[in-house]
């Protein structure tokens, strides 16, 4: 059974019906019990478990103290181009949208590269808007023979490749995939996907577990919170990586949790989801998967992400930038070619610093190709 038969055995769940209707005494059995089943990761997320976030977020804490301890995986984005065919409606990279484009020469990846190494992180992320003819694997596979001279794990968060492609990848020094399926609802996401090869909603679908048998160390997932119910979102973001955890054992999964920020281009169909709801996210995906990994960016504020932090995230970026070249090219003046804006601008040592003076210890290295 692949995940899509499981996304089709529960797309049409009478959600509304289901969630109002558990009770207290179920969330409460649910905090302290140890299965994986979809009515368990249900009443984590119900309305009536909003009223319980403090016991859930003591054992959430107490999980994450026990298979993670106080650490936390620094990471930093390196987007090598922002051309993209896609017209999705939600993202400032849109095709249709009026902003600079440009790829990297292989002498700025250098020069980017080199800047972010300064700062010690060892974990990077490689960005690409979706365009095979400005970035194809050829242009990609020419920037990590550069950046494999200053960064111990690189992972790529760019369009859906096919198995064989991930493993050609892997083979070149890519040892990570992030790839967001941005909602799990197939009439959402053919609204918000107007055209361009992404409106392909299973051959997405299925990416992370092609590269998860491709050869690759890590594979992350996840829904872009904002355009649809983010109960529903979370529900199938937590069944994806439970399928793909109980599936490839070998392979870190983890969940990334971004949340809709303003951007270039006029969207406006944004489901809101607060500060609360993202707690209560956080919580439910550590009760319902304890060894998962949890990503949250610099898409959040700093106060969110050091009140979040203790309860179950893992992964944070630091000195982030969403344009292309953005920590050593000038941007045009008057005009932003980023790919949306950023809430927390700390850079990565005023985030260590802040990390260190809780009691984290910040990684920056905790894995090296050989």
């Amino acid at each position: 059974m692949s995940y899509y038969d499981i996304l089709l055995k529960y797309k049409d769940l009478p959600f509304e019906k289901i969630f109002h209707g558990i009770s207290a005494e179920e969330v409460a059995r649910s905090i302290h019990s140890d299965a994986q089943d979809p009515a368990r990761l249900l009443a984590l997320l119900s309305p009536t478990a909003e009223r319980l976030l403090e016991p859930m977020a003591q054992r959430a804490h107490a999980l994450t103290l026990m298979h993670f301890g106080k650490t936390l995986q620094l990471y930093t984005p390196m987007y090598l181009s922002n051309y993209c065919e896609n017209k999705c409606a939600y993202c400032g990279f849109n095709a249709l949208n009026k902003m600079p484009r440009r790829t990297l020469t292989l002498e700025e990846v250098e020069k980017e590269a080199a800047f972010i190494a300064s700062t010690g992180i060892e974990h990077l992320l490689i960005l690409t808007g979706d365009s095979r003819a400005k970035s194809p694997l050829s242009y990609i596979k020419k920037c990590l023979e550069v950046l494999k001279k200053y960064f111990s794990s690189l992972s790529v968060e760019i369009y859906a490749l096919t198995e064989e492609e991930y493993a050609d990848l892997a083979r070149s020094g890519v040892d990570g995939l992030t790839l967001y399926q941005e909602t799990y609802d197939t009439g959402v996401y053919d609204r918000v996907h107007k055209s361009g090869p992404k409106k392909d909603f299973r051959f997405r679908l299925d990416a992370p577990e092609r590269a998860a048998k491709s050869g690759m160390r890590s594979v992350n997932v996840g829904a872009l919170l904002g355009l649809n119910d983010w109960r529903k979102e979370v529900f199938w973001v937590g069944l994806h990586a439970w399928y793909l955890q109980d599936r490839y054992g070998e392979v870190e999964i983890g969940v990334s949790l971004p949340r809709l920020r303003p951007h270039a281009g006029d969207f406006k169909e944004i489901t809101q989801v607060n500060d609360r709801n993202m707690t209560q996210i956080i919580v439910a995906l550590r009760l319902f998967l304890p060894r998962i990994g949890i990503a949250l960016s610099t898409r959040e504020s700093a106060q969110l992400r050091e009140n979040l932090l203790p309860l179950g995230v893992t992964r944070m970026s630091a000195g982030s930038t969403t344009r292309v070249g953005g920590h050593t090219l000038g941007a045009p003046e008057g005009e932003d070619a980023s790919q949306f804006e950023i809430s927390d601008p700390r850079s990565v040592g005023e985030f260590k610093a802040m990390l260190v003076a809780k009691g984290y210890q910040p990684v920056l290295k905790d894995w090296m190709q050989i």
